[in-house]
């Protein structure tokens, strides 16, 4: 038999109306009379939250580092000399810029760490030669002095303490090495509390970027981060030769480790396999955004007969209604760019949700692994732009 509960409810009385109806008049006659402090304008919370998720930072290019003839390091500095926005290790930043009437927005990881944002500045790396149009203006055109518009940091690839083991093995190619530069950077300063495992693969030992300030973090951690190259096509002695596959990194991660991975697309197609024979936890493996996918019609389920084509892309959004061409090997997103009309995006690999269109009528293909979409809006006719690639005429609306 359920127990009575023995709650006693006191009546409420005329003198408890009577000093409820005084209370507000009561509070608003002491604010008027005996309040000598004065509100704060912007609360604090308010003016951490602006520092840390700028809509905009106008930065200048402050110093510029050549590693080879296809890469480059770019220092960026706060134009009007306050701080940049503090991040997490392992994210990234996307640029907006305006060339030769079509507008741009790249992704690029931090190779700086976090420490480095509260002395004032970023780093970025570009790196050339893998047909991208942006990189290579970039290489040949930047100096010193030179304006760019940069976003907050964004992005997920960094270490979580509650999700992630104490050690984290790291794959990377080419300029992939970036966040994990910030990261091994980040442990060495005791921002990050764990051990870096790095599985660095080059194809020659002339590829290899931030050689020497990889080697001074594993100095500087004091034992906490380890950097082991891999060259395809040189067998040299103190590297490993050939692929990253499952067996190599057994050889050097220990019994329990999170896996974290940054490199080409070609990359990522390879070791999908191999990390399947690790039987990792889903949890524990992290793969970074490579952007637009490369040569889209030999993904998966890309329509036969698509390849090649042309249409008719018509764009439609605030006091916007345009049509233009679409190329079926470039995603909505480029085509629009293109154009020279400005296009919210940030990730540019589907992820992020930033660029999210309606799409009004059309058919677009969306390649699986890039296809960060909501079931909601699947269903409700979202489309990311910048994972989709037209294949018929299509009507988008972008968000105002």
């Amino acid at each position: 038999m359920a127990k009575k509960l023995n709650i006693k409810v006191k009546p409420i009385g005329l003198l408890d109306l009577i000093a409820f109806k005084k209370l507000v008049p009561g509070r608003t006659k002491r604010f008027d009379e005996g309040s000598t402090t004065p509100l704060v304008a912007v609360p604090a919370v308010n003016r951490l939250a602006k520092q840390l998720h700028p809509k905009k930072q106008i930065m200048m290019i402050d110093e510029i580092t050549t590693h080879n003839d296809r890469a480059k390091s770019f220092k960026l500095i706060m134009a009007d000399g306050s701080k940049p926005a503090y991040f997490r290790a392992g994210q990234y930043v996307s640029l907006n810029l305006s060339i030769d009437g079509s507008v741009f927005t790249r992704p690029y990881s931090l190779s700086s760490s976090p420490k480095d944002a509260l002395d004032g500045f970023y780093e970025i790396t570009v790196k050339s030669g893998d047909g991208g149009f942006f990189s290579k203006w970039a290489n040949e055109n930047w100096k010193t002095g030179d304006r760019v518009e940069v976003s907050a940091p964004d992005g997920n690839f960094y270490y979580q303490p509650i999700r992630d083991e104490k050690t984290v093995v790291g794959i990377c190619g080419g300029s992939g090495v970036t966040p994990f530069l910030s990261l091994a950077k980040s442990v060495a300063e005791g921002t990050e509390n764990l051990r870096l495992i790095l599985l660095y693969g080059s194809c020659k030992e002339c590829d290899i970027l931030f050689r020497d300030r990889l080697e001074e973090q594993e100095r500087l951690s004091g034992g906490k981060v380890k950097v082991v190259h891999i060259l395809s096509d040189d067998d040299k002695e103190g590297f490993e030769k050939g692929f990253i596959t499952a067996d190599l990194i057994k050889k050097y991660a220990p019994k329990e480790f999170s896996l974290f991975i940054c490199g080409p697309q070609v990359m990522y197609n390879f070791l999908t396999k191999e990390i399947a024979k690790l039987k990792l936890s889903k949890k524990l493996v992290r793969r970074e955004l490579f952007g637009e996918i490369k040569r889209v019609e030999q993904a998966e389920g890309y329509p036969d007969g698509a390849a090649g084509a042309i249409y008719k892309l018509r764009v439609s959004g605030a006091a916007l209604d345009k049509e233009i061409e679409a190329r079926s090997d470039e995603s909505v997103l480029v085509a629009i760019e293109r154009a020279g009309i400005l296009a919210p995006s940030k990730c540019r690999s589907g992820e992020c949700g930033y660029c999210r269109s309606r799409l009004v009528n059309g058919d677009v293909f969306v390649p699986g692994d890039s296809d960060g979409r909501r079931a909601a809006d699947k269903k409700l006719g979202y489309i990311h732009p910048c994972a989709s690639y037209p294949i018929s005429d299509l009507h988008i609306q972008l968000p105002d």
